[in-house]
């Protein structure tokens, strides 16, 4: 289908979303139990067929970070959202002020609409359906556009979704850039993205055209910040995990590390032993995921590329490119002390490379992070409590993990978000049923109501009631 086809589909299906929604605006919430049940259904019994084209897209990718991060992800956020959504749903009675009484204040959790979802090819799966879920939560319907980047997976997810749900429920939009544009301009009631932050300030551009509200998930350069207390050795066990996870294409894996003065040859060498003792023989290591495409590929070689020529340390894993098959498999990396001005230290790097810096301190680690963009997620190591928690206070991330990465967001508890460069907004959980959600205030007096003995023309009555007012 052409872009040109793909967006009149596009325009059909969301005029369509917009007349349903129109004719059921408060969907019941045993319906919407029954929308997260099937989605949660559908998974279980697809989940293969998911890993699948999710292989098939990357070239490679592991079929157990699949089942963890991509299926079982989804599962876990779809269950979450059934067993609360009683209480999400329920209005929230508030206090009257005795200037106002009699009557009943409340805030009524109501449904904002058409909801559309950007997702990304990183975790194209998980950032597809999560997002889905919460909004068939809060009661909305849903357009996605997933990544041109991963289109096995795009074509199952309109596949399987068509089966589940009416295309004026929910609908998968595949297209390229012209068609993700297009998609952005709609007057969407709420519009969720995934991805870069470059392109998400275009995204947010679009949404205000028509004063959509946006959620921005974006990247961001992720520290890990170790303390002197605190081993070289131990947090290079879960930093090359965090790390080389999906081979660092996840927004919240740590993008550089930051050690006490002096321990930056050491500590990375203790990630490469890691990294090789994680996943030996990455060239045709099932376990170790390829990178997505040769775009992407060529610009992290590029980027190491550059700090070596600066003249930094460049440590690489047992790698060798012939017994690979797959061009797009890049080892995991440790560069050590890169330039602060190279590519490595200015962009989100997105792949299996770890810059590595000293500190002098913990409070010349803050004052390092706080220079630069608010991060999405920040990762802090020490044995002293007191310690983390201060560094915590000094600093501002979209979230944060003590002595292990990444870890945060898979709390359905907690709201998942960036801050600034890194976002806007925040999902999972109560947090995810909250972004579709309108919260309407609501005032219900009775016929008469004591306010009438202030209107005016103001006399005694009115004095009376500024003295009750001021307390």
């Amino acid at each position: 289908m052409s872009d040109t086809d793909a967006i009149a589909r596009m325009q059909a299906v969301f005029s369509a979303q917009k007349a349903a929604f129109e004719a059921e605006r408060h969907r019941p919430v045993p319906e919407r139990k029954a929308d997260l049940k099937k989605l949660e259904a559908m998974v279980k019994a697809r989940a293969d067929d998911f890993a699948a084209a999710i292989d098939a897209d990357f070239g490679r990718r592991s079929k157990a970070e699949t089942a963890v991060a991509e299926a079982g992800f989804v599962i876990a956020t779809a269950k979450h959202a059934r067993k609360h959504l009683d209480r999400w749903a329920a209005s929230k009675r508030k206090p009257v002020p005795p200037t106002m009484a009699p009557g009943k204040a409340y805030v009524r959790r109501e449904p904002k609409g058409v909801a559309g979802i950007v997702s990304p090819w990183n975790y194209a799966m998980q950032l597809a359906l999560a997002p889905l879920a919460a909004a068939l939560a809060a009661g909305c319907r849903a357009m996605i556009k997933p990544s041109e980047f991963t289109p096995r997976t795009a074509e199952l997810l309109q596949e399987v979704l068509a089966g589940l749900y009416a295309e004026d429920h929910v609908a998968v939009i595949p297209g390229g850039p012209d068609l993700a544009q297009a998609f952005c301009a709609q007057p969407f009631d709420h519009l969720f993205y995934t991805g870069s932050t470059p392109v998400g300030r275009l995204v947010a551009q679009a949404a205000a055209a028509n004063l959509t509200p946006v959620t921005l998930e974006l990247g961001g350069k992720s520290p890990a910040v170790i303390a002197s207390d605190f081993s070289l050795d131990e947090a290079a066990k879960t930093i090359a995990w965090g790390k080389y996870f999906n081979a660092g294409q996840t927004c919240v894996a740590p993008d550089y590390a930051l050690v006490p003065r002096g321990g930056q040859r050491k500590f990375a060498e203790a990630v490469m032993r890691e990294a090789n003792a994680m996943w030996p023989d990455v060239a045709d290591n099932g376990d170790y995921t390829a990178i997505v495409s040769e775009k992407h590929h060529a610009r992290l070689s590029a980027m190491v590329e550059e700090a070596r020529q600066a003249g930094a340390d460049v440590l690489q894993a047992d790698f060798d490119p012939e017994k690979a098959g797959n061009t797009r498999i890049f080892p995991p990396t440790v560069v050590v002390d890169p330039p602060l001005d190279s590519a490595l230290m200015r962009e989100e790097i997105f792949g299996p490379v770890l810059p590595v810096l000293g500190h002098d301190g913990m409070e010349d680690a803050a004052r390092f992070v706080n220079e630069r963009d608010r991060p999405l997620a920040l990762y802090v190591y020490a044995k002293s409590k007191p310690i983390a928690r201060r560094f915590l206070a000094r600093t501002m991330s979209g979230g944060a993990a003590v002595n292990v990465p990444m870890l945060h967001l898979s709390v359905e508890d907690l709201p998942f978000g960036g801050v600034g460069a890194s976002g806007q907004g925040a999902y999972h959980g109560e947090a995810g049923f909250l972004t579709f959600t309108h919260e309407r205030s609501v005032f219900e007096a009775p016929v008469w109501h004591p306010s009438r003995l202030v209107f005016p023309p103001y006399g005694r009555m009115f004095e009376f009631f500024k003295k009750l007012q001021a307390g």
